[in-house]
């Protein structure tokens, strides 16, 4: 049986353990580098992408993330995990895992009062359009030749995947519909190391 760690740092953790458990995975918390081992993939949940960092850049835990990521290990990030995942940060030298080939945006959308839900279609999902939560979204502005864009909202890019990795601008944690976290986990089962 596959685990996949959920960075329980701060931020949606328990809503993607709830989801993943839902679909029958085993879920690990992870706090530190050594909470990384024994697991297949890792979700990087929303929050505030600079408290997530600072916990990030202690001890190397972000450079083993970044180490694994390059090895081939699947990582998921969403909202917040998006810009953490990114290589570049609008107006903002923040620290990053810089792993994504995209220029993210901060808060694109607006601050917490302009949180909204929408259906968007995602390119590689069967079914009905996903509903997106946005709250205090990102979104990318530029996206490189290795990055696939697989779904968008207004002309914006919010969800995206560069091999082993995937970013999301919005929260699919907060929807009973568990098609997002069922898409990683089929990346985890293409990248079995």
């Amino acid at each position: 049986m596959k685990t996949i760690g959920v960075l329980a740092i701060q931020g949606a953790f328990r809503e993607h353990r709830k989801t993943l458990e839902k679909l029958g995975v085993a879920v690990k918390e992870v706090r530190s580098r050594e909470d990384l081992e024994g697991i297949h993939g890792l979700i990087i949940p929303g929050g505030e992408s600079t408290a997530i960092g600072k916990q990030l850049e202690m001890n190397d835990f972000g450079g083993t993330i970044t180490k694994m990521a390059c090895q081939g290990f699947p990582v998921f990030g969403t909202c917040a995990g998006m810009i953490l995942l990114s290589k570049r940060i609008d107006e903002s030298n923040q620290y990053s895992l810089g792993l994504m080939d995209t220029l993210v945006k901060r808060n694109a959308f607006g601050r917490q009062i302009a949180s909204f839900e929408a259906d968007i279609p995602i390119k590689g999902l069967t079914g009905n359009d996903v509903r997106a939560v946005f709250i205090r979204a990102p979104y990318v502005l530029e996206a490189g030749p290795q990055v696939e864009i697989l779904g968008e909202y207004a002309g914006k890019i919010v969800f995206v995947r560069q091999n082993n990795l995937l970013a999301s601008a919005f929260h699919p944690e907060l929807t009973d519909d568990s098609r997002v976290h069922q898409f990683f986990l089929d990346m985890v089962d293409q990248y079995q190391l």
